[in-house]
């Protein structure tokens, strides 16, 4: 299969990687607007030539948007005004706008909204790796609205990833979203401005920091490019998960004010019931 990538970052580049080197892929297609990302990327061989986006889509059998969710929003109904009988799919992480904007499509059908759960903290092309995907979960949202073979063709790409499926509507999704990965980024960003306040007077804080905040403060790191439109665009949802994260703070604050040790044991074994679920 002729496969286009459109955004050859960390997720278009590993998905690269891997379907080539796992035989999905024959042929890979690269487009990106960031002439360097592309130019990298053709480097490194994660993909066999570059082209123009309407050139790259109509060469193609299979259309992959692997780019920020506002150019997401953008580019999907300027990719399905370009197609035929290819298949056009995404990665972005925000999907109720997106089944709002293509629902009257006339090749809606050839479209499968996807969103593997996967990354890292790092972008660009020299960011992509084999394997980023292997054993996590790729949520497919709306697919009765999907033709039977557009979601075959998909499902199959997300096997040869090594993903495991799970299927949503898109507004399921969001919320889902928001509670899962939106929160956690919103929480790393907070905690390293709170730190990074604090290290104006005290110098010694990183020389001091040690594998837990190391991995709690991990997703700060991410992209403002990609999280601000996230969190722009599935503002509702996340404001929500938002008042619950304060309530729960304030729980603490209070408890720990008041020397409350009761309180900061029945919050704290609350909490350890997390364990449950993700065993």
């Amino acid at each position: 299969m002729k496969v286009c990538i459109i955004g050859l970052g960390l997720m278009g580049g590993s998905m690269a990687i891997d379907l080539k080197k796992r035989n999905f892929a024959t042929h890979i297609v690269g487009y990106d607007k960031s002439e360097l990302h592309a130019k990298t990327a053709q480097n490194l061989g994660i993909v066999d030539e570059l082209m123009e986006l309407d050139e790259a889509v109509a060469s193609s059998e299979l259309v992959i948007l692997a780019i920020p969710a506002d150019a997401t929003a953008e580019v999907l109904p300027k990719v399905l005004d370009l197609i035929d009988k290819q298949v056009v799919t995404d990665v972005c992480s925000i999907k109720g706008n997106l089944a709002e904007k293509i629902k009257y499509h006339q090749k809606r059908s050839n479209y499968v909204a996807a969103h593997p759960m996967a990354g890292t903290e790092y972008t660009g092309p020299w960011a992509a790796k084999s394997a980023l995907f292997d054993g996590k979960a790729v949520i497919l949202c709306d697919v009765e609205n999907s033709s039977e073979e557009a979601v075959h063709t998909v499902r199959n790409m997300y096997d040869h990833l090594h993903m495991r499926p799970v299927y949503m509507n898109s507004y399921n999704h969001d919320v889902h979203a928001a509670y899962i990965s939106h929160i956690s980024h919103i929480s790393s960003f907070a905690l390293a401005l709170t730190v990074l306040d604090k290290e104006k007077n005290e110098k010694n804080i990183f020389d001091l920091s040690s594998g837990g905040f190391d991995s709690t403060v991990r997703l700060a790191k991410s992209s403002s490019d990609m999280w601000t439109p996230i969190f722009v665009q599935n503002a509702d949802n996340i404001i929500t998960v938002l008042d619950t994260y304060i309530s729960k703070l304030q729980g603490f604050k209070e408890a720990i004010e008041e020397n409350n040790k009761t309180s900061i044991n029945q919050l704290i074994t609350k909490a350890n019931k997390i364990k449950k679920v993700l065993s």
